[in-house]
Formats: structure tokens, C-alpha cells, sequence
């Protein structure tokens, strides 16, 4: 664990504290900032731009491939998948653009995945600002080839990458725009008659007021050295110095909590390190999942999840190398979520099991510059044991009353068969929409791989750390966490994700979800310690179940 850190001086402490706590929405300024391809790569790289209400002001949408036969969740065509689908198709010159995406007003995209199952000949191109022109151009379906060359992790191919047939790659190098967008493909010369073509591409839209500055073609070729850096950084997150540290040790009993105290505010938590160790090593599983780790932030209950759920891992030691979240083999948890609060906070541990649990916690903070558009973190933890499907049905993360900005989430599967479970789709709904402005296409695209089961991996927004068996039979842990993508909410958000399996089976779901908020928001996810207490089941529980008679059947 680190060492103690110095505190900074009584008197800065004193005045911030004297700091009067200014809530609620913040009068749009003369002088907003300018968005730019620079701008938004620094925004990237700061822990604090999350926790913050952005300004200038943005919604963030999804263009993608989904199925546009999908009318509603109470329409019979809501579970099809056929994911290969365009906005439209322009007749230029002659030949036939595939139009991906066409955004009006200033903006930026903020994520781009794309993927294909077949041969990958054609074209990708980004227009601006109605250039007729593109501002880059793609060979096929790598992202990671362009004039700029902007390097890995920013842009990579997706796991099993194979150049004339399986796979893709995901880029996150922000494009901003100061009028519009358009993204198109186009088909070589006889090519087939309808490319198979999955994508998705997140983006912002900004006010019409805000000021966007639209890259030339040469600025990004210039941003080379800049675009090492962030690719540095991402890769290898830095650690906060300075600030004050919190420490705690302590074995928990069944039913025991111990709990940190943090300073007053205004505040902010900036890293919290946590290590549990257990008597019988083969027992940590059940401590990651039945250990719980709550917090309180300005009298508000904030945070209720899981240890191994909250850091990304779910249940069991898996490594997690992530920009927000750290999970080493040894057992060492790291989470750089920025957690700020006006007045008061308080970290507390609770044991579930009936095994004691030694918890060292680390929590560093510092203090916080506290404005009207700084919100309070969240992360709740959803689980549901043995749904049965078929039936195709939607599960729901999450329903966010109030306003703020969703952040991430971790997605934790117990599967009893070997086959894969995912073949449904995310669905977000913001701030009431009659059908949701993010409907995906599958629940691999959602955490940035393609055409699963595939190895897992850690990147710095999304992870695939736990896949038992190749399969996908047993413990199946993702998570994403969304930067420069995180959407903004002004009265509620809810997010489900659709369960298809191939195969009928009872499986094991348990979302984490992370958020900003302002105070008074609220969620329809409250703690769930008898689902938390439960015992975790093993990869030969799975092949135990998928193995066992049928009941009336005969062997």
C-alpha cells in the first residue's frame, strides 16, 4: 500500500471549507470554451471532467447498424437481429454511399466501432461541415489505418481480428465538427448487393451556440506527437500525488462494518485502494462478491456494491487494467473515479459472508474547487439469479430519476452451458425518449468485440476480463467505462440490455452501474445483501448442471 501523504495547509483547508455548497444548474457563460480535436483529447486524459457537469452542454447519441424493424417493446419485431442496416443510401457520381451517419449541428464523434463477418474491401469516409471532400478515409474495416496513423489504445482491432474475414476495430479519437457530420462505406465495384456491415458510432451534439472548431486534414497529421502522449497515458494511468490518506484496517465477522471518515468538505475522493485478504485463499471469490462496500456522500447514500463488482473484476480475482479502475493478480484494487462531495463523506465495509474478511482500504483525497455543476459519484449493483430464457426478455441495469451523466458499467454472467449467452443488445432511453437514442447490436459490440466468443482482454474503456471456458460456460465478466462518451441526462436515464441466449438455459446476471449526479437523484436499484451473501458457483457447478439428467428423460 502507499505511504502516508502529507496533508496540504491548515489554512487552504480552512478556506475551502468556508466555501458556501451552490447547487442546481449553472447560467450558460459569454465566454463557453472552445471545443476542439485538441481540447477533447485533454478532457480524455482529466479524472476531473466527469464529475463535472460539461459545459459547453452536450447529448450524446449512437448511430449504428441496428435493426430498424424494432418499433417499440411491445411490438412483436422488438427482439429481430438482423444488424447489417444503414440510415440510407446515396446515389453519387454513379455509385451507391452507404450513409452510416448524418449528424446536424456542432459536435463531435466520440467513438466509432465497426465490424464485418465477411471479405472487407470498400472504403469509410468522414465528411465535415458538408465538404464534399472527406477529412479521413478508412481502407476497409481498420480503423487503425489513416493518414494520421493515431496508434493503439486509442484505436485497435478487436479481438481475432482476421483481415479478410472476422472482426474489426474501435476507434476513440474524437472528431469534432463545427456544422455537421456524414459517414459513409462504399462497396468496390462489384461488390454484393447489400455489405454485411456492423457498426456503432457514439456522438456528441452541442448547443448551436457553442463554439466547435472543425480540424483541418493537416492538423491531425500534425497532431502525431500529441496522440503518443494520450496513448502513453492511457496505457499507463497516472498516480495522484498529493492529498491526504485515509487509512483503515480491519477484520470484519459476519454482519461487521468498519467505516472511514473522510475529511470535511469541499473535497473530493481521488483514489481509493482497497486489499481483502481471507483465511483459506480458496474463499476470496466469495469475499470479492460478498464483501460490500458502501459510501455516503453529503448525507446521500450513494454507493452500495459488491468489492469485486465495483472494481470491474465481478466475483473472483480477475485483472482489470482500465483508466478508471486497476485489479492486480496479487489482489490489489485500485479505482480512480473521481468522488467529490460539498460538505461530508463517509466510506464504510460490510461483511456478508461467514468467513472474516481483513479489509485494508487507502483513500486519498484532496481538496475540491466545488461549483454548480460538480455531482455526486454513484455505483449500484443489480443482480438477478437463474433468468430463465427463452423467452427473450429485456433486464434492466438501471432507471436513473434526476440529472446527471452515465458513466460505465460491469456486466458479470454465470452461464451454465457451453453457448454463448449474448446475443442481445443494449437499449438506453434519455430523459424520456419513446424509443431509446442507443440501441446496439449485440452485447459483444457494446463492450468493443465482435462475433463471440472471444479471449479476453483490457483496454483502457472497455474490458473482457473473465471468460472460464472458450465457450463461454461458467463466469463471464465485462465492463466499459465512458470518457469523452459518457451521456448526460437532464431528468432520467434508463439502461437495459436484452438476453438472448442460443441455447435455453438459466443464467446468472449482475450489472454494476457508475454515475454522476445532482443531489436528489434516484435509482430504482437499491442494496441487494441476500443476493450479495449468495454462494458463488464454480466452472464445475456449470458443467455439473449442463451435464445433469433431464428429469423424466431417459439416459
Amino acid at each position: 500500500m502507499k505511504k502516508m501523504l502529507t496533508t496540504r495547509s491548515g489554512l487552504a483547508v480552512g478556506l475551502l471549507l468556508a466555501v458556501a455548497c451552490v447547487w442546481g444548474a449553472e447560467p450558460a457563460g459569454q465566454n463557453q470554451p472552445v471545443v476542439s480535436f485538441q481540447s477533447l483529447l485533454e478532457e480524455m486524459l482529466n479524472f476531473d471532467s466527469v464529475a463535472r457537469w460539461p459545459e459547453p452542454s452536450f447529448t450524446c447519441r449512437q448511430a449504428e447498424s441496428q435493426d430498424r424493424r424494432r418499433k417499440g417493446p411491445d411490438k412483436p419485431d422488438w427482439f429481430v437481429k438482423g444488424d447489417t442496416n444503414f440510415i440510407r443510401v446515396d446515389e453519387v457520381a454513379g455509385r451507391k454511399q452507404y450513409v452510416l451517419m448524418d449528424a446536424k449541428g456542432p459536435g463531435a464523434i466520440v467513438r466509432f466501432f465497426v465490424t464485418s463477418a465477411f471479405g472487407k474491401p470498400g472504403k469509410i469516409r468522414i465528411y465535415l461541415d458538408s465538404s464534399s471532400t472527406p477529412i479521413l478515409e478508412y481502407q476497409a474495416f481498420d480503423l487503425t489505418q489513416c493518414v494520421f496513423n493515431p496508434g493503439s489504445p486509442l484505436v485497435t482491432t478487436q479481438p481475432g481480428y482476421v483481415i479478410n474475414r472476422f472482426g474489426g476495430s474501435v476507434s476513440y479519437v474524437p472528431i469534432p465538427y463545427a456544422q455537421n457530420c456524414r459517414v459513409t462505406w462504399e462497396e468496390p465495384d462489384g461488390g454484393p448487393v447489400k455489405p454485411c456491415i456492423v457498426y456503432q458510432i457514439n456522438y456528441r451534439t452541442y448547443a448551436e451556440e457553442a463554439r466547435v472548431e472543425t480540424p483541418s486534414p493537416e492538423a491531425l497529421t500534425q497532431a502525431a506527437g500529441k496522440l503518443r502522449r494520450v496513448n502513453r497515458i492511457l496505457a499507463a494511468p497516472p498516480v495522484f500525488t498529493g492529498g491526504t490518506m485515509q487509512t483503515m484496517e480491519k477484520t470484519l465477522a459476519l454482519g461487521q462494518s468498519a467505516s472511514i471518515t473522510l475529511p470535511a468538505g469541499p473535497t473530493a475522493v481521488r483514489e481509493l485502494a482497497v486489499r481483502l485478504r481471507v483465511e483459506d485463499d480458496k474463499q476470496l471469490a466469495q469475499a470479492l462478491r460478498s464483501t460490500i462496500i458502501s459510501a455516503e456522500f453529503d448525507g446521500e447514500s450513494t454507493v452500495w456494491c459488491p468489492m469485486g463488482d465495483f472494481y470491474g473484476a465481478g466475483p473472483g480475482l480477475s485483472v482489470v487494467q482500465t483508466w478508471y479502475r486497476n485489479v492486480s493478480a496479487d489482489g490489489q484494487m485500485t479505482c480512480r473515479w473521481v468522488m467529490p462531495y460539498c460538505k461530508s463523506g463517509k466510506i464504510t465495509f460490510h461483511n456478508l459472508s461467514d468467513q472474516p474478511v481483513t479489509v485494508q482500504s487507502d483513500a486519498v483525497t484532496d481538496p475540491w474547487k466545488w461549483d454548480s455543476r460538480s455531482m455526486l459519484f454513484h455505483a449500484n449493483w443489480h443482480s438477478q439469479p437463474q433468468i430463465q430464457s427463452p423467452p427473450y426478455l429485456e433486464w434492466n441495469f438501471i432507471k436513473i430519476e434526476g440529472k446527471g451523466i452515465y458513466v460505465g458499467d460491469t456486466l458479470a454472467i454465470f452461464n451454465p452451458l457451453p453457448s454463448w449467452y449474448g446475443e442481445g443488445t443494449e437499449r438506453i432511453w434519455v430523459d424520456g425518449e419513446t424509443l431509446p437514442s442507443h440501441m446496439g447490436t449485440g452485447t459483444e459490440d457494446y463492450y468493443n468485440f465482435s462475433w463471440a466468443p472471444k479471449p479476453t482482454f483490457n483496454l483502457p474503456f472497455t474490458s473482457h476480463v473473465r471468460m472460464d471456458e472458450a465457450a463461454t460456460q461458467g463466469h463471464n465478466v465485462l465492463t466499459r467505462a465512458r470518457s469523452l462518451d459518457g451521456i448526460p441526462f437532464q431528468q432520467s436515464l434508463q439502461m437495459n440490455m436484452d438476453i438472448m441466449p442460443w441455447k435455453s438455459s438459466k443464467l446468472d446476471y449482475a450489472a454494476t452501474t457508475y454515475w454522476y449526479s445532482f443531489p436528489g437523484a434516484t435509482s430504482n436499484v437499491k442494496p441487494q445483501p441476500k443476493e450479495a451473501a449468495l454462494p458463488i458457483p464454480t466452472p464445475a457447478d456449470a458443467k455439473a448442471k449442463a451435464e445433469a439428467p433431464i428429469p423424466g428423460k431417459p439416459p
